[in-house]
């Protein structure tokens, strides 16, 4: 189907044309993740047993699922890993097909001869805990053979980089030669650097900040909002729902906020204007503008890739974000990292403005460009770092070979 192509969080906005429409024809799926029972792609799956998280919840057993490229040295000190953003997944490259509803996220940027160069590294990225590309999360199976729904339990991103590092273990990979994220991946990344930093000898943080802002988690509260009062998301129990029953016009709606966070007030004008969708007025005729319908057909979209529980619990997991918590602070924090560190930011991100990564930049002793972060010049906001492939690649290729 034409919608599983391509995320729209990697291309550059444009019109929804009548195709586009067509492809979302079908009622959506009470939940858009992956099930077991699916086929697996190119996911690779881990058990690591039994987790507490750090408000004392028990989960019995986890599982991470992960895909890699390249090969293990001998030595195994050339692995790299990659920590995707909230909506990602672990399909950095590769097309979409079955078990995998979108191509790779970062195509241009990881595989033989790109900036990440799969012909040297050997590189690792797993879906995050909570998450519903094949991590254990509130679609995964629970210990009453129902899905665990409403009662899987809160996370913190300090959780999931915990889980991360048990499938580190598990994967016999002591230290990372570098560990590299955007956006959600980055606070994953600066979290490792700072809770083992004898693991990580090279960091890379990407349009994400030291912690999150009042101002990032009033956005987020008004998105959780939009999907709990969902009447169809009957309180986080919706699976066993047939389509078009589950709580897919909050999840449309809370993802049609989060859009306009991720792109630019430059690119939405540019790319829309006051242009109409069709020959129908806006003005009083029902017609509509361009940019609505855009926004309109994304949130449909996203619909039948993700799960609404688990936008929850990520999104949540966001708002715990704070590296100075229980640290003596933000910068006491930030001067545990001993890696080498490429910090990079868009100047028109308005999701995690820029002023945040020259904070971490400041921070941490041993930075590639001093005390402030790389800035990219960009008319596409926070997904720049997503769509700007080149340039990115630029900065990761320097990072790897510092």
């Amino acid at each position: 189907m034409d919608w599983q192509q391509t995320s729209e969080d990697t291309v550059p906005s444009a019109p929804v044309t009548e195709a586009d429409a067509r492809s979302l024809l079908g009622r959506p799926p009470a939940t858009g993740a992956w099930r077991d029972g699916d086929r697996p792609g190119d996911r690779r799956f881990v058990g690591i047993g039994a987790f507490r998280t750090e408000n004392g919840a028990e989960l019995p057993f986890v599982r991470l699922a992960y895909e890699s490229w390249g090969e293990l040295n001998e030595t195994r000190d050339n692995a790299v890993l990659i920590l995707h953003a909230l909506t990602g997944d672990s399909h950095v490259r590769g097309p979409a097909g079955p078990g995998h509803p979108t191509a790779g996220w970062w195509e241009d940027v990881v595989g033989p001869g790109c900036a990440i160069d799969t012909d040297r590294w050997f590189v690792i990225a797993p879906n995050m805990l909570g998450g519903c590309q094949g991590s254990t999360g509130p679609a995964s199976i629970g210990p009453t053979g129902r899905e665990w729904g409403s009662r899987f339990p809160y996370l913190t991103i300090r959780d999931q980089v915990a889980a991360q590092q048990r499938l580190a273990d598990a994967l016999g990979i002591d230290r990372w030669a570098g560990v590299i994220g955007g956006s959600m991946g980055g606070m994953h990344a600066l979290e490792w650097a700072i809770s083992s930093p004898e693991r990580v000898a090279r960091l890379g943080v990407l349009s994400s900040p030291p912690f999150n802002t009042a101002d990032q988690i009033a956005l987020n509260s008004v998105q959780l909002e939009a999907i709990q009062i969902d009447p169809h998301f009957a309180g986080g129990d919706y699976y066993d729902e047939g389509s078009g029953n589950g709580p897919h016009r909050g999840l449309a709606l809370a993802r049609r906020m989060a859009l306009l966070n991720y792109r630019s007030p430059a690119e939405l004008n540019m790319r829309f204007g006051r242009s109409w969708q069709s020959g129908v007025s806006p003005l009083g005729q029902d017609g509509r503008f361009a940019v609505e319908s855009y926004l309109d057909f994304h949130g449909n979209k996203f619909t039948r890739r993700f799960d609404a529980n688990s936008y929850i619990r990520l999104v949540e997991a966001m708002d715990s974000h704070d590296v100075g918590r229980d640290r003596g602070g933000i910068e006491d924090a930030l001067a545990r990292v001993t890696a080498t560190t490429l910090v990079l930011g868009i100047d028109t991100d308005r999701l995690f403005p820029v002023d945040g990564q020259h904070r971490i930049a400041r921070g941490i002793p041993n930075t590639l460009d001093g005390n402030e972060a790389v800035v990219l010049t960009s008319d596409f906001g926070h997904d720049g770092f997503l769509i700007e492939t080149e340039l990115v690649g630029h900065h990761l290729r320097r990072l790897l070979e510092a």
